[in-house]
């Protein structure tokens, strides 16, 4: 039996590899920080936000995922919950398997010459640099596995409610607003488990850089709305406009 041989079951599997690879790299790259004024060139912005002083420097992270919650209400559109959820979960097994993967690489006792390696490069010591970088927080780990999580049913939810709402019609409400509610609350589970409960935040603190990492989030999604519209009609000239029109209507049921 050739699974590939039917579009639809094609198009599962490289909208779920590329779905879970972003989910996967972008929480390796989280690790760093960076500002965002300075990345396009601009004088850094400061402004008070419950009385912390705040600029936009934030997480790599938050580089790909928006374009995860993209993701996750194109393959919502066309395979319904059970197809997100399904992904969702195997994304958080599989993130959390690449973990203990890590953490057991950083135990790996390292080759005497390999630490000193890259010392004329400013890295005096590779295994110090290999565990920091990789070695994220188990505070940090399980804050954004759960945000994740919590972000996905509730992008599901939302998605769904607004597509019976409205329909087959207005593409960009339900995908950009599901997209927006998950991202808020994405943004501030993330930091309470892994700031507040995991490092003893201050709630003003908690507040200021959640609100700061939602802004560039709101606006990135908003960004890409026509790119939804964009995949959707890619997607629907591949399947065809009788298959297309029956998946989505399937996924809706």
């Amino acid at each position: 039996m050739n699974i590939l041989a039917k579009k639809e079951n094609k198009l599962f599997l490289i909208l779920g590899g590329f779905f879970i690879a972003n989910a996967l790299i972008a929480e390796f790259i989280g690790v760093k920080i960076f500002s965002l004024e300075g990345t396009l060139g601009l004088e850094p912005f400061q402004y008070m936000l419950f009385g912390e002083r705040m600029s936009f420097n934030l997480t790599a992270g938050v580089v790909l995922w928006p374009v995860v919650f993209v993701m996750t209400d194109i393959i919502n559109e066309y395979y319904g919950t059970r197809g997100v959820k399904f992904l969702s979960y195997l994304a958080v097994g599989l993130i959390s398997f690449a973990f203990l993967m890590v953490y057991a690489a950083i135990h790996l006792s390292p080759a005497d010459w390999w630490v000193e390696s890259a010392a004329d490069q400013g890295v005096p010591n590779f295994q110090l640099a290999f565990a920091k970088i990789f070695g994220q927080g188990l505070w940090i780990i399980l804050g954004s596995l759960v945000a994740f999580l919590v972000g996905q049913i509730l992008d599901v939810a939302v998605f769904h409610k607004l597509k019976k709402l409205t329909g087959e019609k207005k593409v960009w409400l339900r995908a950009t607003g599901s997209t927006l509610v998950s991202q808020f609350v994405d943004s501030f589970v993330v930091l309470i488990i892994a700031f507040k409960l995991g490092a003893d935040w201050s709630w003003a603190l908690v507040l200021a850089v959640g609100f700061n990492n939602y802004f560039y989030k709101f606006f990135v999604a908003v960004i890409l709305t026509p790119i939804i519209y964009l995949a959707h009609s890619l997607i629907d000239n591949y399947l065809g406009e009788e298959l297309a029109d029956r998946m989505k209507k399937e996924a809706g049921s």
